[in-house]
């Protein structure tokens, strides 16, 4: 009996990815065989991103150019999944005949029959869109990140209502996992080899308010460093006007917790959090950053901006400008904003041009960069403990990451060893040598 070849694209953030390998698991589980090659595969499946118009574009190509291998290889169909498919569901099965099943983000579980109908040679195309605010949260995955680090998603959804955010339309609103889901979660994580856990959600810090009536990250937290030996634990997307004291004690006092939090602001001028309904403003912003650096010696801040945002005027940019040479960011990102249908932004006055939007972007990126540059110049010397993920042959030395790394949106660390070193493993080196983003450096053994 044919065993038929599934092949896989993820787009989009780690979130996402999450829902994909759950996705994975289900029809691995069935009997169908994964394979990397799409020109291999009988079925491909595109899990997209539609948060911007550049992730929805991205969505699109990718979908058009899977389409070629139907008509000049063996593949015999494409099934779409993931927020495009949420989001756009009339529209892309009208504007795009290539998609021959369209899956939703609360029917997970649908992705196997998604599949039978392709292969079965259904007439109808198949769609399978479930109640998003009701639908299982989770799931047995298959993890695709590697042997050292691992994804685990805590919430779904989102309640902050930010007015340039698509979000809560497709996802819905917050829901927590139990923690005892999460809990079995990390320890079968542990059970693969898992060293480094990121803790993701689209609001990270509001984790539990909807099941358990208050906070209850620091509590998860102190549960997986009780009930596993995980040795790093990541926290990322926590936002500014939830860091209780009782959170920043818990990052400075386990020392399994890496000292490096994702706090994304959006912008420090009150005038535009408040049009984007962030929740606080520029003080609750400057006191939550102030508290973590005052209680957490060395910890490493990521941040993230949307410049161009409507009503933004010149003094407003100059602000943000200002605000990012004070905070001295360790790690941060920009966008220009991007108008999306259906929310409260879109059909605000005082848009910006895309033109000026660029230029702010570049006048903010190069203002982060000098200010990455100097903190990256101020770690040669210093020893840091690295968790190793592999042997680069492009430049032909070991890659890992320290505690001030997260994957794949941060730099790496190049180093060369006089021993073999095994990937997942994690030992000290001696920075040497900076770059923009990069360091490179010798393993001390």
């Amino acid at each position: 009996m044919k065993k038929y070849k599934i092949g896989f694209i993820s787009l989009g953030c780690s979130k996402n990815l999450c829902d994909t390998e759950v996705m994975l698991h289900h029809l691995v589980t069935a009997g169908y065989e994964l394979t990397p090659d799409e020109t291999a595969a009988d079925v491909i499946i595109i899990n997209t991103c539609a948060f911007i118009e550049s992730a929805k574009k991205e969505s699109i190509d990718n979908i058009l150019d899977t389409a070629w291998l139907k008509e000049n290889r063996s593949l015999k169909g494409i099934v779409v999944t993931g927020c495009m498919a949420e989001r756009y569901r009339e529209e892309l099965l009208s504007e795009l005949p290539e998609i021959d099943a369209l899956v939703g983000v609360g029917s997970l579980d649908a992705i196997v029959d998604a599949v039978k109908s392709i292969l079965d040679g259904a007439e109808k195309k198949f769609t399978a869109f479930g109640d998003k605010d009701t639908c299982k949260l989770g799931g047995d995955r298959i993890v695709t990140t590697g042997e050292t680090m691992a994804y685990m998603k805590i919430a779904e959804g989102c309640n902050n209502r930010c007015t340039y955010c698509a979000i809560p339309l497709i996802r819905g609103g917050m829901r927590s996992r139990p923690m005892e889901d999460l809990i079995a979660e990390a320890k079968d994580l542990e059970s693969m080899g898992v060293r480094e856990l990121n803790i993701i959600a689209q609001d990270t810090s509001a984790y539990g308010i909807d099941i358990y009536g208050e906070y209850k990250l620091p509590e998860l937290i102190r549960r997986i460093t009780k009930e596993t030996s995980i040795p790093w634990i990541r926290l990322l997307y926590c936002y500014p006007d939830k860091f209780t004291d009782e959170l920043i004690r818990e990052i400075a006092e386990n020392d399994r917790v890496l000292k490096y939090i994702d706090i994304p602001i959006q912008h420090i001028s009150d005038s535009v959090l408040k049009r984007m309904n962030r929740h606080g403003g520029s003080e609750t912003i400057k006191d939550a950053i102030s508290r973590l650096r005052s209680a957490v010696p060395g910890i490493v801040l990521r941040s993230t901006a949307i410049v161009g945002f409507p009503g933004e005027t010149e003094e407003d940019f100059r602000q943000l400008c200002e605000f990012i040479k004070e905070a001295k960011f360790e790690r941060f990102g920009a966008f220009t904003y991007s108008r999306e249908e259906d929310t409260p932004a879109y059909d605000f006055d005082g848009i910006v041009d895309e033109q000026t939007a660029q230029d702010r972007y570049d006048i903010l990126m190069r203002t982060q960069l000098s200010v990455s540059e100097k903190w990256n110049e101020s770690r040669i010397g210093q020893t840091l403990h690295v968790l190793c993920e592999g042997f680069d042959p492009v430049s032909e030395a070991y890659v890992g990451r320290s505690y001030a790394e997260a994957a794949d949106i941060d730099g790496k660390i190049f180093f060369t060893a006089s021993r073999p070193v095994n990937e997942g493993e994690m030992l000290d080196v001696k920075i040497t040598e900076s770059l923009d983003y990069d360091l490179i450096g010798e393993c001390v053994l």
